[in-house]
């Protein structure tokens, strides 16, 4: 019977291995990309495991030190397993694509799917592999409150180059879920505006036309307040998305659904946003997916 409380069950003595010198320092390099707070750190830190050292684990007694420490921490074996199959997703990282050490982890142990999609989420994560990230956190057998939780979490970022790359696969990932995560940040305005304005580009630029059309009308049918209806409005007419075909569409089809909406203070009358006219029968919305 699977026994992880043994060293030698959860961790293989051959092969390739994660946590030598140059792998620790990628690590490293990680952490501080984010203000020094990895998502495993947080798990660590539920586990009583927190001071700041212990991941990622230095060497062979390094290692086997955090395997004891998780072990006698006082949760459930379900959030024991899950940091394990947290550090075997890094064996399976330098080990190449046929390597599924999490994965024997996971059907040897019983582990739940729910655990190892949320853990492999917060590893792509923690490798600003953000895409990959978010099409396990957005799964929906994770609980929606969880997913919540996340996105409150991720505005934490203040590298641009971390938080960039984090909200360009946000935005193509959804656009509300972009628009909660502007509001959620303690952000200066200047960066609420620069962020709005890569979520208003992330739909006109979009070439994907069944994709583009989709986030168009979500992004359109949202609930702005006066200033985010300002910043669009400039985008799409005296911005860097005044030049886009779909910029036109996209000013047309928020009309149809605010146009005649006073209580932003930018209406047909207020604002040449909304003075958009209909495309001509030679002209067909390039959001169309037809």
């Amino acid at each position: 019977m699977f026994d992880y409380t043994q060293f030698q069950a959860a961790f293989p003595s051959e092969g390739a291995k994660p946590y030598d010198p140059k792998g620790v320092r990628a690590i490293e390099t990680c952490r501080k990309a984010f203000d020094g707070a990895l998502f495993i750190d947080r798990v660590l830190k539920a586990l009583n495991i927190d001071d700041g050292k212990a991941y990622p684990p230095k060497g062979d007694s390094g290692l086997r030190s955090l395997h004891h420490q998780i072990c006698e921490s006082k949760v459930s074996s379900h959030h024991k397993l899950s940091v394990l199959y947290y550090m075997l997703l890094d064996y399976d990282d330098v080990r190449g694509a046929r390597s599924q050490l999490a994965e024997s982890l996971a059907q040897e142990s019983g582990l739940p799917a729910k655990y190892q999609i949320l853990m492999r989420g917060l590893w792509h994560m923690d490798r600003k592999e953000f895409q990959f990230a978010l099409e396990h956190l957005a799964h929906p057998s994770l609980p929606s409150e969880f997913a919540d939780d996340i996105i409150i979490a991720l505005p934490v970022f203040r590298r641009s180059e971390a938080l960039e790359l984090l909200f360009g696969a946000l935005a193509r990932t959804s656009v509300t879920d972009a628009l909660y995560f502007i509001r959620a940040g303690s952000y200066p305005d200047a960066t609420r505006q620069q962020l709005f304005e890569k979520l208003v580009a992330s739909v006109v630029l979009d070439d994907d036309h069944g994709n583009s059309s989709h986030r168009a009308k979500e992004l359109v049918s949202l609930s702005l307040n006066g200033e985010e209806e300002k910043w669009l409005a400039d985008y799409v007419t005296v911005g860097e998305g005044k030049n886009s075909k779909n910029a036109r569409v996209l000013a047309q089809m928020r009309q149809i659904v605010t146009g005649r909406d006073r209580s932003t203070g930018f209406t047909s009358e207020s604002h040449p946003f909304y003075a958009v006219r209909s495309f001509t029968a030679s002209q067909p919305p390039p959001f169309s997916s037809t």
